[in-house]
């Protein structure tokens, strides 16, 4: 049995390493892109996670900057990350087998609450988070057969 070569922007990568690949690639690609200096600084200081989405064969990558990162700062990533997808048509983000591979990029720098665990945001455990949608479903007039 043939073994399977999966590539990150042209680069082979084990799945376990998809997340770090491309971020080193990103980072030796984005020299080559006009107005891109910032892009690198940005990238440095992002902590960049890979998911597989096997019902819809989609791959995810989710890159989180620093938190005081501005909305022209996501933007301008964004746009870069953009300029390298479509800088060459023969390089897929992911690939296997040199076949096209669905993917997703997501810039973004909100955080989410954690909802157990030692740092647990605050007002948010217990379910206290679910309570608004609760309450919006129940009021009346409104009429929720799954709670009759």
């Amino acid at each position: 049995m043939a073994e399977n070569v999966w590539k990150i922007l042209g680069k082979e990568a084990m799945y376990i390493e998809f997340a770090d690949v491309l971020k080193e690639r990103l980072l030796e690609i984005a020299p080559g892109i006009e107005n891109s200096e910032r892009f690198v600084d940005l990238l440095k200081g992002s902590e960049i996670t890979h998911i597989f989405n096997g019902s819809t064969e989609t791959h995810g990558f989710n890159i989180r900057p620093e938190e005081t990162i501005t909305p022209e700062d996501i933007q301008y990533m964004a746009d870069i990350i953009l300029a390298i997808a479509q800088q060459d048509t023969d390089r897929f983000f992911v690939s296997l087998d040199d076949e096209y591979q669905k993917c997703v990029v997501n810039v973004r720098n909100d955080v989410e609450p954690e909802l157990i665990g030692a740092n647990r945001t605050e007002g948010y455990g217990s379910g206290k988070i679910f309570m608004p949608i609760l309450d919006s479903l129940c009021k009346p007039g409104r009429t929720n057969e799954s709670f009759l």
